[in-house]
Formats: structure tokens, sequence, C-alpha cells
């Protein structure tokens, strides 16, 4: 017999998850015949045959998560790519263990669960996996904040009621995990301010607008189109404008990026968008073309809101939100007149991108805003 190992799906990815098999054990397959579909970072991508023969094994079913590395599937014979060579019981204990009668005392040790420090037996944490609860949200009542066997059977009893736990997979949980990444990493700030668009011809599509804006203030300043190294606690200004669109579809939040946006003008911008966004909902858009961007556009306006506080994505500095546009009046020249006003929130990585860097580039993106088609 012969394994084949999920290969490395793109930039050192470490799990993907199974969307479709496309074969069955006991069918013959040929080299390059696709095996299965894995979604991962947002795409889905069919992994190919690394050689002929027939399955003798599957590992895994559809919605499962695979680690880079693992078994994917079995052939008959020895002509795989990727053999493996590991062998034997990898150690996990299946079943009950006996018990005897003697009362043993557990010391309540701390543990870290869900980035807080708690304390609980090694028996209480033990049930807590049977139950397949998380520490962290459990309240303890036992003595110096100590986790009890009453206080995990309590959760464990209010989770039945609630219902089943629904895993994230696919985008919603790169999403999740993404937006944890941002939550320990990132020093968010937000400024917030209004551009004047009443100068627009009517049926001015606002995306390819506030792209070309955020193409302006990028170039007029450069701290914002930037990635930052936490580890090197250094910075990289960015000369190559990549633009990543949040895109709200069924499947959950994604991210295409507009490539050398800087270099595009409008008709060319125009399709680009289209383009990317047709391939995103469609699920068609290659995995690289969703990774890399040196600065984020949210228009969140188009379903609704007015301001935001949008997630910065490391190692990018910066996000900017349009909401929805209004009429309102305001004064000119001491008249009240009523002008057609756009909402715009600007978040930015503190730890890269000073008050007033982040408050030129949103004047540059207000004043290009402001000019006709």
């Amino acid at each position: 017999m012969s394994k084949f190992k999920l290969p490395d799906l793109g930039e050192g990815l470490t799990e993907a998850e199974i969307s479709a098999w496309f074969v069955n054990v006991g069918d013959h397959v040929v080299v390059d015949q696709p095996l299965v579909a894995m979604e991962t970072d947002k795409a889905v991508v069919d992994v190919p045959s690394p050689q002929s023969g027939q399955i003798t094994g599957l590992f895994g079913k559809v919605g499962d998560i695979v680690a880079t590395g693992a078994v994917l599937v079995e052939f008959a014979g020895d002509e795989a790519a990727d053999r493996s060579d590991s062998g034997g019981d990898s150690g996990t204990v299946v079943g009950d263990i006996e018990v005897g009668d003697k009362s043993v005392t557990e010391e309540a040790i701390q543990v870290k669960a869900g980035g807080a420090r708690l304390k609980a037996t090694p028996a209480v944490r033990a049930l807590a996996r049977k139950h397949d609860i998380d520490l962290s949200v459990v309240t303890p009542s036992g003595s110096n904040g100590t986790i009890t066997k009453a206080d995990i059977e309590r959760v464990a009893a209010l989770l039945e009621q609630v219902g089943a736990l629904e895993k994230l997979t696919g985008a919603r949980r790169s999403m999740a995990l993404n937006m944890a990444q941002a939550g320990e990493e990132v020093v968010p700030a937000t400024v917030f301010d209004d551009a004047d668009i009443s100068d627009w011809s009517a049926g001015t599509e606002p995306m390819p607008r506030l792209l070309r804006a955020m193409v302006v203030a990028c170039q007029g300043e450069p701290a914002l189109n930037a990635w930052y190294d936490s580890h090197a606690v250094g910075r990289r200004l960015l000369s190559q404008i990549d633009i990543g669109i949040a895109v709200d579809s069924e499947h959950g939040l994604f991210v295409p990026v507009l490539r050398d946006a800087q270099t595009l003008d409008g008709s060319r911008l125009k399709n680009r968008l289209a383009e990317l966004i047709e391939q995103t909902r469609d699920r068609t858009i290659p995995a690289a073309e969703l990774r890399g961007s040196t600065i984020t556009l949210s228009n969140f306006g188009s379903i609704g809101g007015r301001y935001a506080n949008p997630v910065v994505l490391p190692p990018t500095v910066a996000i900017v939100g349009a909401g929805r546009s209004r009429d309102e009046v305001v004064a000119r020249q001491g008249q009240p007149t009523v002008r057609r006003i756009l909402p715009l929130s600007l978040c930015f990585d503190h730890r890269a991108v000073t008050g007033g860097e982040a408050t030129r580039f949103m004047q540059l993106m207000m004043a290009d805003l402001s000019l006709p088609d």
C-alpha cells in the first residue's frame, strides 16, 4: 500500500477542509485525475492524483479539516508521490478506563483557555473535553476561582437546551481565525469624516470612485499602503497598490485583491472589479487572488450603515469603510443647502500609522471624491 498526503496548497497553509470527494474506494484512477476538492483560505482547490492505481482508502469525510501532510488517500501498490513513513498506534486511547474504588485527590492547576488563566483539576478538564466545552465559557464556583465538576455539568445542561453547536467551516472559519489574529495583534484606531459627492453625475457607481480615491491617497500618504512586521517591529512601505475588496456572499466574507490598482484607468478598473466580484461569488477565483492585499476597502454602505470600525488584517495597516450616502442640509457660504454626503471610516493599526498620517490620507480621499466624474 502507498499513501498520498495533503500537499501544501499555497503559501504554507497548515490545513484545508474537504469540500467534495470525486472518487470512491475501489475506483481506479490515473495521474492528474481530480481526487478531492479542498477549501483553503477562502478558495476551493481540486487536488489531483499523484499516480495511477486503485484506491483502497479515503481518509476524511466532507466537512473534515485536514492538516497539511496528513494522509488523504491510500493506493494499492507502491507508486505514491508521497508515502507515509509513520506506522503503528499514535498513542490515542479509545474506550473507557477502569478505575478502582480508591479516592484520589487531584490538585487544581492553572490552565490557559480563551486567553484567560483558569484553575481546574485534570478530571474536570477531562469532563470538559468529553462534553466539548471550552473552559473559558465556564464560570468557576470553587474556591480561589477553581472550576468544579458541577460547573461543567451546569454548562453542559445549558448547551443541550440551546441546541447543537454549528461548527464554522470554509470562509466563515477562515474569517473567525483571521479576526482572532487581528484582535490579538492590531492596535486599532479609527477616524471618521464625510465626503461631499454632490458633483457626481447621476448613476455614478461608488466603488470605482472609492478605489480611485484610495489610489490617490496611497500615493500621497504611503504610510497606509504598507505591511507591518510585529516580530521585527518594522514596516514595509509598498509602491504597488493591491486593494483587497470585501465581498459579501452566502458562503461568508471574501476579500479578492485588485492588483496594481495604480495602473488601471476608469474602464479597466470597472471591468477588473466586476470580474473579481463575479469570480468570488461563483467560487471560481484562484486562491492566489485572495491573498497579498496592501490595503482594504469595505463598501458596507451598499447594504446599509453609516460609520463602522472595520477590522485591519495583518500584515496590512489600514482599511477604509464606506457607508450609505445620504442627502443632508449643510451650510455653504452661510446659506443652508442640500448636499449628497458619503460617510467614511478609516481604521488603522496605530503601531505603524500615526494619527496625522491617517487624517491626511482621509483628506486626500475626500478631496478626490468631491471631484466631478
